[in-house]
């Protein structure tokens, strides 16, 4: 029989959290890919799958994420690649590592597993290799998602899945445990809405990530949100498959992702007023647009109010005009002190 005490045993209180000494979040990749379970959404043939393909090459190997990003040692990583085959595998790990290089023995993957056994065979890896900090990748959620329980609806059935997958990465702190999942085709006025199905997974996840690229386009944008990192969004480019952060850090990529936002949908005079806005982040009032553009006073004051209201630049005081700022961009320094930002990391293995 449950008892009071029974229940109140799972009550802490102040005091004891204040005393509490928890380690660092850990990375995966710093500033983007944190310890826990997330998602990467994005359309079909966006390149997801070249994407994590690098990243756990780059983790395996102790190289450089994204040409930028450093991983720290090599450690184990797991690639579920359940669209793909040997072969595949093999040219697309060469293709990313270059000629001459050999494919790292961290890298374990499997081309096969059902709805029935991919948990347990993540399971089963996480209980030799969970203390080493991995990356899961399990690439899609679709092919292994289960069907509904008898009544059971899509956002009970999402949320049961997701809470599963991240009590896998919950019970072996450090690891990084990301789905790849697709975007419906329909757009959204928020990227987080547009992932496949309900919102379940967006609920169970610690974090989400977005690649979008336009067809036939190699510049994309790398989008992250969650519940212990800051929201950001970074210009990445792809060669080939092989996606690099576009600029010489993060910064430069959050700066070059807010600046293609600015002027995304834009005709060319109202690109030029935002160009030019930006050029001047303390600030400009329509008279100096003007000047500067060869307009007249009332047509700058229109295109600058017009793109206030659109929210591609800002009006802090009247009349004044500033950028829009970088969403969750980090400081501008070099990618070396990204070890500051990930000590638990880049320490090595303890």
């Amino acid at each position: 029989m449950t008892t009071t005490t029974d229940y109140l045993a799972c009550i802490r209180t102040g005091d004891w959290l204040d005393a509490q000494t928890f380690p660092p979040l850990r990375w995966a990749v710093p500033e983007i890919l944190p310890e826990g379970f997330g998602l990467l959404t994005g359309p079909p043939k966006a390149g997801k799958s070249w994407l994590v393909y690098g990243l756990l090459l780059a983790i395996a190997s102790g190289k450089p994420a994204l040409g930028r990003v450093a991983t720290g040692w090599p450690r184990p990583v797991l690639f579920l690649a359940l669209e793909d085959g040997d072969r595949r595998m093999q040219r697309r790990a060469r293709h990313l590592l270059g000629e001459g290089v050999a494919i790292p023995s961290n890298l374990h993957y499997t081309t096969v597993a059902t709805h029935g056994d991919a948990i347990p065979i993540i399971e089963a890896w996480l209980e030799v290799y969970g203390d080493k900090a991995p990356l899961v990748v399990l690439d899609t959620l679709g092919k292994v998602m289960p069907p509904a329980m008898p009544g059971e609806g899509a956002y009970q059935r999402d949320y049961r899945i997701g809470s599963r997958l991240k009590r896998l990465a919950d019970d072996q702190p450090g690891t990084c445990l990301l789905v790849i999942h697709h975007t419906r085709k329909l757009g959204s006025l928020d990227w987080m809405d547009s992932t496949s199905g309900s919102n379940g997974l967006n609920g169970a996840a610690d974090f989400t990530v977005n690649l979008e690229r336009a067809r036939n386009e190699d510049a994309g944008v790398l989008r992250v949100t969650g519940r212990d990192v800051t929201e950001a969004e970074y210009a990445v480019v792809s060669d080939a498959g092989r996606w690099t952060v576009d600029g010489g850090s993060l910064a430069d990529a959050a700066r070059l992702a807010t600046e293609r936002r600015s002027e995304h949908g834009l005709g060319d005079r109202s690109a030029e007023v935002v160009a030019y806005v930006r050029q001047h982040p303390q600030g400009v009032r329509a008279g100096e647009v003007a000047e500067a553009l060869g307009l007249d006073g009332k047509t700058a004051g229109t295109y600058l109010g017009r793109l206030e209201d659109a929210g591609r630049i800002r009006r802090p005081s009247r009349g004044l005009y500033t950028p829009v700022e970088s969403v969750g961009s980090v400081e501008s320094e070099p990618d070396s002190t990204l070890s500051t930002l990930s000590t638990a990391l880049l320490d090595g293995p303890t």
